[in-house]
């Protein structure tokens, strides 16, 4: 029961790596959620507010008139899923490795470029996997939201230091 006390955070980075190499094993059919969608928001709600939103993403426009409400609905899922599950890998990350290397710029470094490297890996992982469209888009989100988990535990510690 220790080692796992000790190892909670690697624990943790693990199982959002396996989580990650799960989900990239699947096809886009078997883990869509607009099926999902089309059930519980078959009224559409916010339908008006989001029609007034347009943007390009990996050089497609996604919208509510070029996409429909609920494959947009649904990229928002997926796009928060990418940066949700990579801020916990980079918390979780930097919460292990900080202690043992004991320099708060080089854990940042380490775990960054560790997050950052899973990302492209999971994209080629991908690549390999049918029905997925691998994007380098989504590598940067994933190492943005490793980034802005780190930067932020490296916020709340240093305030914990001065207080």
């Amino acid at each position: 029961m220790q080692i796992l006390k000790k190892y909670k955070w690697l624990w943790g980075a693990l199982a959002i790596m396996l989580i990650l190499f799960y989900s990239s094993s699947m096809t886009y059919h078997q883990q869509t959620s607009v099926p999902f969608l089309e059930k519980y928001l078959a009224n559409e709600p916010l339908k008006g507010w989001l029609s007034q939103f347009s943007f390009t993403y990996a050089g497609t426009v996604e919208s509510v008139k070029t996409v429909g409400y609920f494959k947009f609905v649904e990229f928002f899922i997926r796009k928060a899923a990418h940066f949700g599950t990579y801020f916990l890998f980079g918390l979780f990350g930097y919460l292990f490795l900080q202690p043992k290397l004991q320099n708060r710029f080089i854990t940042m470094i380490v775990t960054y470029l560790a997050a950052t490297g899973y990302a492209a890996l999971d994209e080629f992982h991908q690549m390999l996997t049918g029905d997925r469209t691998p994007l380098f888009q989504d590598v940067i989100l994933d190492s943005l939201g490793a980034l802005t988990a780190i930067l932020l535990v490296m916020l709340f510690s240093r305030r914990k230091l001065k207080k």
